[in-house]
């Protein structure tokens, strides 16, 4: 029988973020706690840029798909790991850590270029206000929705296929809490140097060329914004690309860091907490840094309050 074909249908086993013990209980409240106030700040936020007509704007649009691909996001890793602090089995079946690394891939890599096409709308509205209706005009917008997805979920593909096929004939014990694929390789019995250079250039594409473009974009928007004669223009485009700015760097610096480093580099506790940033708090945190710091954003939650009371 071929070594690959012996994987096929075999569990893994996920260690946890955490030594399992008596904390679990408590550790479980933590993250579905987190867990839910992640998904009803995303959710929130996507319902009131669709109800509220006066955030129907390519912005608003933007960060709904952010808001809805960060709902999916969360859900795709923190489900599991909250069961594990309770359950006393603690695999994934082959087909489950396959699915689980194919839609955490399309889902991460979608949302890096989508707060790349993000910058670009406030370059474009604060550099170019009077082009912007063409330049960011729906069907623009749908383009590049739709580029990120489909280039995404390709390149995610391409990943998880070879990944799998690869022979697991190590321990079947995976240091992380969810199927990743700088964790599964250290299971690989064959030398994979060769295929980290293909993440290497995945990440780069991915991750670094939009990173290095938001800064670009901004580097040019604040020098457009400290030129405004406005005080009150000055301080809202401030305050709307600082929003943004935040998300994207913890965002970018955390996945660059798993994804940009040679495997002889990783360390699968310091991997593990990364993560934490990537796959828990950015999507808990986006809907409030985009909304607590946004008054469009306040002032459609006032009035769907008011409406409902």
């Amino acid at each position: 029988m071929e070594p690959g074909n012996q994987t096929f249908g075999t569990d893994f086993i996920l260690l946890g973020l955490f030594q399992y013990g008596p904390m679990n209980s408590f550790l479980f409240v933590a993250i579905a706690m987190a867990f839910s106030v992640a998904l009803m700040g995303n959710i929130i936020l996507i319902l009131l840029i669709r109800l509220d007509s006066r955030l129907h704007s390519p912005m608003y649009f933007l960060l709904s798909q952010l808001s809805f691909i960060d709902m999916m996001y969360i859900s795709t890793t923190v489900p599991k790991m909250a069961i594990n602090f309770l359950s006393s089995s603690k695999t994934i079946t082959f087909l489950g850590c396959e699915s689980q690394t194919f839609v955490f891939l399309a889902l991460g890599g979608t949302e890096a270029l989508l707060l790349g096409f993000m910058s670009y709308d406030r370059y474009v509205a604060i550099c170019h206000p009077l082009h912007y209706p063409v330049l960011m005009s729906k069907k623009i917008c749908w383009f590049m929705v739709t580029c990120g997805w489909t280039s995404c979920s390709i390149n995610s593909l391409i990943h998880t296929v070879y990944v799998f096929q690869l022979p697991f004939c190590r321990s079947r014990l995976v240091n992380h809490f969810f199927c990743e694929v700088p964790s599964l390789l250290p299971l690989v019995c064959q030398d994979t140097s060769q295929y980290e250079y293909t993440i290497l250039l995945s990440g780069l594409i991915i991750l670094l060329l939009p990173f290095m473009a938001i800064l670009a974009s901004y580097a040019c928007v604040l020098t457009v914004v400290f030129q405004m004669s406005s005080e009150k223009g000055r301080t809202k485009a401030i305050s709307t690309c600082s929003s943004h700015l935040i998300v994207a760097s913890l965002f970018y610096m955390t996945t660059l860091s798993t994804y940009t480093r040679p495997h002889s580099l990783h360390s699968p506790e310091e991997d593990k907490i990364v993560a934490v940033f990537y796959t828990i708090i950015t999507p808990l945190l986006n809907p409030f840094i985009y909304s607590l710091r946004n008054k469009e954003v306040m002032g459609a939650l006032r009035r769907l309050f008011v409406q409902k009371v």
